[in-house]
């Protein structure tokens, strides 16, 4: 284990124009007699070559492009009357390309005046239904278009958050967590998080955070604002992980994280883990509870050679080196443990070197048990252990439970004379398997069973001697400071 220092298309005009037709011979005697000229004029329009009606005839827009087929199909709208092309002039069917408006002839001392009335009118009810025609089509492009995209509405109402969201409890959360950069005396250090625990300003976090700046280092807490501030060590527990710090000017606007009951936190409810993962500072990620009580020991593998021991919260909410020390949230935004721990991949991350990342094994220290660290902390400035006056095997030996040692450290007695231990009746060689309703598989798991508990709390033990199957009960002592 490993701790992690943590539109449609436009026809296309023909080519070429029609070949014009010859307009009939016109004898001087018609030319002259205007019976005659209407006469001609009525055996045009019998024959199509003038529509009745020519003023709102088809075919006179002007535009190269329009066929006489469109318009014979009722097409709309009605094309304004071009110049007469040299090629039209009298000439060609209804049905052609091109085919003529051919405008009456304007009666003596009218002409030029009814000719520019004329184009006047025509001019302005064209750019009336061509601007028409142009909304029209616009509007219809926009409303029939072959996109199969769909917009989304964007309101404030909409776009409410709900008291249960991740986004939520993540933007409510976000203010109260920092990240700390903590350098010792000759430049080292690292990066890590914590959250405010009350309003004093205290912080609470990993020791291994914060350990290098522990003696002569330098601390900084930022906040998700982007406002820094100096801290100094309030106390620290080795053996939790656990650490508490207070900053030197303390805003007065500070909001301490709800802090929930991780006695009462079920596999598969739902997590949301904050932190400085790789130094990304407000990093919000997604989990579940995994599994309780995982027994974990991890070490920051630094010079104290001391390691930590929690019976601790598993998640699969990504945490990465800089997670630690930030706050494991429950689906109403309380904390219900301090990530501390990961089970890092066998390859060493990218390339297989330096700091691997998460594989979805992240451990979290029980809130409930930070909690009462952080009081003694706070209180005194040291931790209290309770214990239960005998030493173990911290060798996985078997998987049968936790043996006592036959010698203490340094050579001394295994069980402390008079202790809780003695007091119970158990003596070195003995195998404890059970602590309350926990089974116990080796020294690191009883440990930490037993720091789940505080001095005075009585608990039962299950442990095999000779072979045969004993319980007792220990009334837990204490053990202040890390020794």
């Amino acid at each position: 284990m490993s701790t992690e220092n943590e539109g449609n298309a436009v026809p296309k005009a023909p080519s070429a124009p029609p070949v014009p037709v010859d307009a009939p011979a016109v004898s001087a005697d018609s030319a002259a007699s205007p019976e005659s000229a209407a006469a001609a004029a009525d055996s045009r329009a019998a024959a199509g070559s003038v529509p009745p009606g020519a003023s709102g005839a088809p075919g006179a827009s002007g535009d190269p492009g329009a066929g006489a087929g469109s318009a014979a199909a009722g097409a709309w709208p009605p094309p304004q009357p071009p110049t007469v092309p040299s090629y039209a002039a009298g000439g060609g069917s209804g049905s052609g390309w091109g085919a003529s408006y051919q405008p009456q002839e304007p009666k003596p001392g009218r002409r030029r005046g009814g000719l520019v009335a004329g184009v006047l009118a025509a001019a302005l009810i064209a750019g009336g239904v061509g601007g028409g025609i142009g909304y029209w089509a616009a509007e219809r492009n926009d409303n029939e278009t072959g996109s199969t995209t769909v917009a989304a509405a964007d309101t404030p109402a909409d776009l409410k958050r709900e008291p249960g969201s991740v986004a939520r409890i993540a933007n409510d959360a976000l203010p109260s967590v920092v990240t700390i950069e903590a350098q010792s005396g000759s430049g080292e250090g690292g990066t890590g998080t914590g959250f405010v625990y009350d309003k004093q300003g205290h912080i609470l976090t990993n020791n291994h955070v914060v350990a290098s700046a522990a003696e002569g280092g330098k601390l900084q807490a930022t906040f998700s604002n982007g406002k820094k501030y100096a801290a100094e060590v309030i106390g620290r527990a080795e053996g939790y992980d656990v650490a508490v710090i207070k900053l030197k000017n303390t805003p007065g606007d500070l909001k301490p994280l709800p802090l929930g009951n991780s006695d009462r936190v079920a596999v598969g409810d739902s997590t949301i883990a904050i932190g400085a993962p790789f130094g990304l500072s407000n990093t919000v990620t997604t989990g579940i509870i995994s599994a309780k009580n995982r027994p974990v020991t991890s070490s920051d593998g630094g010079q104290s050679g001391k390691s930590s021991y929690m019976s601790a919260l598993q998640t699969d909410a990504s945490i990465n080196p800089g997670n630690s020390g930030g706050p494991l949230l429950d689906g109403r935004g309380a904390v219900i443990g301090i990530n501390s721990a990961i089970k890092p991949a066998d390859s060493g991350g990218l390339g297989g070197s330096g700091q691997s990342g998460s594989i979805g094994l992240g451990f979290a220290i029980p809130v409930n048990q930070a909690k009462n660290v952080a009081q003694q902390l706070i209180k005194t400035g040291q931790p209290v252990y309770p214990v239960i006056g005998a030493s173990v095997s911290l060798q996985q030996e078997n998987s049968n439970g936790a043996t006592i040692s036959r010698e203490g450290v340094g050579g001394s007695d295994a069980i402390t004379p008079n202790g809780p231990a003695d007091k119970a009746g158990l003596k070195p060689g003995d195998v404890i398997t059970k602590l309350d309703d926990t089974v116990i598989d080796s020294g690191p798991t009883l440990i930490g069973q037993i720091w789940t508990h505080k001095p005075g709390d009585t608990v039962k033990i299950t442990y095999e001697r000779d072979g045969k199957e004993h319980t007792v009960d220990v009334t837990l002592g204490e053990r202040k400071g890390d020794s």
